[in-house]
């Protein structure tokens, strides 16, 4: 057993100081489909994006895979809305099975959708405004749907991963084509969709609750509409968390604790950034969130709370976003 998690930590160690290199070797300048960028959770997005080291809820498959490891429940269902701005709206969900108690590990499968609104479409045209509306256009739309699987390889270390499928339609469009004696509008249509990949690890460092996680999320090939070619909004995570309340005596272990968690996020199309969370839990019951996100331009303090009582939990996050609107999310979540 000493020698399976000597092997562990030296591959997750191999793994935290190989990846950032060759992933910085590929970053570019520009990624597509960034609505697989927005945070969906309403617990995670309140602690700041920070997520990559929490584990025991199928919305790990949002972040980190592995976290799906560690589900204590048969089963563990969560959705989440997020009012967006420019009246987007996201709709997430998950579910995590746990098979005899982890024995054969943890099966997940995820969904998002995504509600752009109604666009107005217009086309060139000889009159006086130089353009006429158009009717009957399909909008703008769209989706993922995952499958994600976790295992614990020992009692410390954990791995995790997922296979994704993502689509984007982003509606039809008059394409000139150009001839000697004219030029014609030909009609065309942009959907688009591609395979991608999740996965991450987690370790516990068997002091106290330190836990460390790392995780690269929607890795993929390159795609492309035109001619000009991207690749999803790839990112690389590291994290740690602990509860610091295993360092004050007289707590009451289980019902009361203060989770903070740390993450290092090298994005493909960003600077590099930290979010810092923290989620304080009184008597299982009552769950105060906050976090912050660094180099971000237009926000940065987010917070929330949640309430959970017979295995239902509800939570809210409220994130300020500068000059557009306030960003609020909601998430249920059951466990069985």
């Amino acid at each position: 057993m000493k020698k399976i998690g000597f092997f562990s930590l030296t591959f997750f160690l191999a793994l935290s100081l190989i990846l950032p290199e060759a992933y910085a070797q590929k970053k570019l300048g520009q990624t597509g489909f960034q609505f697989l960028s927005v945070q969906t959770d309403a617990r995670a997005s309140a602690m700041g994006g920070a997520f990559t080291t929490v584990e025991g809820t199928s919305s790990s498959l949002f972040y980190n895979p592995a976290g799906l490891s560690r589900l204590d429940h048969f089963l563990d269902i969560s959705l989440n809305q997020v009012n967006w701005i420019a009246d987007i709206k996201y709709i997430s969900g998950s579910m995590a099975i746990n098979f005899a108690n982890r024995k054969y590990g943890v099966f997940g499968l995820s969904f998002l959708t995504v509600d752009y609104g109604k666009f107005l479409w217009t086309k060139v045209a000889n009159n006086s405004q130089g353009f006429e509306d158009i009717e009957g256009w399909p909008q703008p739309s769209a989706y993922m749907v995952g499958l994600g699987y976790g295992k614990e390889l020992t009692d410390r270390f954990a791995v995790g991963g997922q296979i994704k499928y993502a689509y984007q339609n982003l509606g039809h469009s008059y394409v000139p084509v150009y001839s000697k004696g004219d030029t014609l509008l030909n009609e065309k249509k942009y959907p688009l969709g591609t395979l991608a990949f999740d996965f991450g690890t987690q370790y516990k460092t068997g002091f106290k609750s330190l836990v460390f996680g790392m995780s690269v999320r929607n890795f993929s090939k390159e795609i492309k509409y035109e001619k000009e070619g991207f690749q999803l909004p790839m990112t690389f995570k590291m994290g740690i968390s602990v509860n610091l309340f295993e360092f004050v005596p007289n707590v009451i272990p289980g019902s009361n604790s203060l989770l903070i968690t740390v993450d290092a996020a090298h994005p493909r199309s960003f600077p590099e950034y930290i979010e810092i969370g923290g989620e304080y839990t009184f008597m299982n019951m009552l769950i105060l969130r906050a976090g912050y996100a660094t180099s971000q331009d237009l926000y940065g303090f987010s917070a929330g709370f949640g309430i959970h009582k017979f295995g239902v939990t509800i939570d809210y996050s409220y994130t300020p976003f500068n000059v557009f609107k306030n960003i609020n999310r909601f998430s249920v979540r059951f466990s069985l």
